[in-house]
């Protein structure tokens, strides 16, 4: 019984793209940025193969931090360019997912259309307050109090393809908020066409906070690596907001979490279930809660408690299991900017079925994750991407 357990670190990008400085992003590096702090301790990945992959023992051990590395490891590695004109958390989850995105999906760096926030108000029947790119936190900051005072949405935007509605959920219950964050969803199609329309209730006294209960909703992908899966009558299981980023499609059993701590856990627990397939997690706490708000000492915190975890993730697999950890983009917390910055993304994979000790090199394309898996289940397809060759037995 076949199973693969595909986790995404959401944002653990592992050094610039040859094209960085068009987005922005030269001299990012987030695994790098994380390494500089004191807390920062990754020996089980160490031991599986992460500072073998192309350039980062180098920038991990420049920091001064006295650590060495083994001349063998456990498992195989690489790490992936990104083909897909995009930075963004969709477009690198369905590139993994065998979709290169050709365009970049729209973003909105003056505020969106008067005609689209005019639809918006008259469909959910509120004013619009912000309308134009913002800090998370610094937009509850600098426009909560006039939400809670008239009733109007929040809606902002950032550096990606996004619409994002806060509200306080004194005033506006979550699920009224959900409501109205598929209203915009329904709004944002074709040149409006968003890869993710955000719910962000917030909570409390100013300068308030937001709650863990975010949801996404992003645009309907075609078909990707989940549907293949599926098709085929193989489960695709997903952890986090898996869910959500592909819509839906192709999944044929979800949990939603609400941080990186639940989603080890509830990972471990699929970990425990009878099935074959895939189970992919997503742990949004590495982009959302330090990337973004560029926090060095809680990403590595973070990537130091995902390492701790690993032995009983490793202790559960069985014979036929591969575990394999990547990401979807970088968020260097070091760098001036907040936003995403465009970064190869690290693949690590291990179990039985995997060539121990195998560096793979650098690939062209997030989407020889996927024809890496669906190779290993025997399916054929025409998803974009080249298997990894001897990556798997």
């Amino acid at each position: 019984m076949k199973r693969v357990f595909l986790i995404v670190l959401d944002s653990c990008g592992v050094g610039e793209l040859p094209d960085a400085a068009d987005f922005g992003d030269e001299g990012s590096f987030t695994l790098r940025s994380a390494a500089t702090d004191p807390s920062f301790s990754m020996p089980n990945m160490e031991k599986l193969g992460l500072f073998h992959i192309d350039g980062v023992y180098g920038a991990v051990n420049a920091n001064g931090l006295g650590k060495t590395t083994r001349k063998t490891f456990k498992g195989s590695v690489c790490k992936l360019a990104e083909r897909s004109k995009g930075k963004d958390t969709t477009t690198g989850h369905w590139e993994i997912s065998g979709i290169v995105s050709e365009s970049p999906m729209p973003t909105f760096p003056d505020g969106f259309p008067k005609e689209l926030i005019d639809e918006l108000s008259r469909r959910t029947g509120r004013g619009i307050l912000c309308n134009k790119p913002y800090s998370g936190t610094d937009v509850i900051r600098d426009y909560g109090k006039e939400q809670l005072e008239t009733g109007n949405l929040i809606v902002y935007t950032s550096a990606d393809s996004v619409l994002q509605i806060a509200a306080h959920d004194q005033l506006i219950p979550t699920e009224q908020l959900y409501e109205y964050c598929k209203i915009a969803r329904e709004i944002c199609q074709g040149e409006w066409g968003v890869g993710r329309v955000i719910a962000r209730p917030f909570t409390g006294e100013w300068p308030y906070t937001r709650t863990a209960l975010r949801h996404d909703y992003s645009l309907v992908p075609p078909p990707t690596m989940l549907n293949v899966l599926s098709e085929a009558g193989y489960a695709v299981h997903s952890v986090g907001k898996i869910i959500d980023i592909f819509a839906e499609s192709g999944i044929t059993e979800y949990v939603r979490t609400q941080n990186n701590a639940e989603g080890i856990e509830r990972t471990l627990e699929e970990m425990d279930k009878d099935f074959e397939g895939l189970c992919f997690t997503n742990l949004v706490d590495f982009d959302m809660q330090y990337g973004h708000r560029n926090d060095v000492p809680g990403y590595a915190k973070a990537l130091t408690y995902f390492d701790s975890k690993l032995p009983e993730m490793l202790s559960k697999l069985r014979d036929e299991d591969v575990l394999m950890v990547t990401a979807d983009h970088g968020c260097d917390p070091a760098t001036p900017s907040t936003d995403h910055s465009r970064e190869y993304i690290p693949l690590v994979a291990f179990g039985k079925p995997v060539a121990a000790g195998k560096n793979f090199g650098t690939r062209q394309c997030f989407a020889d994750i996927a024809q890496t898996i669906l190779a290993y289940f025997g399916v054929k397809n025409r998803l974009a991407g080249e298997k990894i060759e001897g990556m798997l037995k």
